[in-house]
């Protein structure tokens, strides 16, 4: 068929849209198809449809990668590999994400979002080139995803850093807002936990609100607990939260005080950085999913 092996599908999986495109890379992509996630049946059926357009339109691809939102099962020896987890996603839990895209023939590779967004910030944008990278998002929840040797990082189950424990301030009375951990990470700074604080949406908040350095004050101890596991070259920090300058410039005060000084010539200016992506970090990983990196017909 004359198929580019570059070529390939994307698929980023969200809690509230969906995104499907073909092409190579940034700047050699279709259009992003748009569909609301609704049930699982009638949301994968639809990003099918969008692959069978683009086919027709002459755009036709060599494999299919998809970044979903989680938890999923991406242990390839698993046979749930490709099934969303337990998640209170009404409809989702046990959903086979790959079931519609075999169909096409040809090799299929999922990942985590966030993994999947470590990936493509990794090869074209804000830390290309380093083979060590973490992507941290804070919005709706906090998830990180680790490169590690140029590889996503994952073993039987995906990273979950975003539910590690915190060290709280004396001052900071509030209980946490998720549902296991009470006062984790995401407990502590996701959009819903900053909605409980405040009473407004994260986004109508004033920029010099006392809430954004606390925010800054629990990310920067998430950083640190990734620097001292898997020093990565790169922390990228999106997220609707995440993205904020406020934010990412009190998680760099936050981190560099944490760490004390014991990791050598660490620049927090340098190494947490907003993503060089912007939003497309998804959806540029999910390509670089099916571009290669542990593609296999699922």
């Amino acid at each position: 068929m004359g198929v580019s092996l570059r070529r390939v599908a994307a698929i980023e999986l969200g809690g509230s849209k969906v995104l499907a495109t073909v092409g190579t890379g940034p700047g050699d992509c279709a259009e992003p198809v748009r569909i609301a996630t609704g049930s699982p049946a009638e949301t994968l059926a639809a990003a099918a449809e969008a692959l069978d357009r683009f086919r027709i339109q002459g755009l036709d691809f060599a494999a299919v990668g998809v970044a979903s939102f989680g938890p999923v099962f991406i242990d390839q020896a698993d046979r749930r590999y490709g099934r969303i987890g337990g998640t209170p996603k009404p409809g989702w839990s046990g959903a086979d994400v790959l079931a519609p895209f075999r169909r096409f023939g040809v090799p299929l590779a999922i990942d985590t979002d966030v993994n999947a967004a470590a990936l493509a910030e990794a090869r074209w944008g804000a830390g290309a080139g380093a083979d060590e990278l973490a992507y941290v998002t804070v919005g709706t929840g906090v998830g990180v995803g680790l490169l590690v040797g140029d590889r996503p990082v994952h073993g039987t189950a995906h990273p979950e850093a975003g539910h590690l424990m915190v060290r709280r301030p004396p001052d900071d009375t509030f209980p946490g807002a998720c549902p296991w951990h009470g006062d984790c990470v995401e407990g502590m700074i996701c959009g819903p936990a900053l909605k409980a604080r405040t009473g407004a949406d994260p986004s109508a908040v004033a920029v010099d609100d006392p809430v954004w350095g606390l925010v800054g004050e629990y990310l920067g101890q998430l950083c640190q607990a990734i620097v001292l596991m898997t020093s990565p070259a790169v922390i990228v920090v999106g997220g609707g939260v995440g993205s904020r300058p406020e934010v990412l410039a009190a998680a760099r005060r936050s981190v560099e005080r944490r760490l004390g000084g014991y990791v050598a010539g660490f620049d927090a200016e340098a190494r947490l950085r907003p993503p060089g992506l912007g939003p497309a970090s998804g959806l540029m990983g999910a390509l670089g999913l099916g571009s290669g990196l542990g593609a296999k017909l699922g």
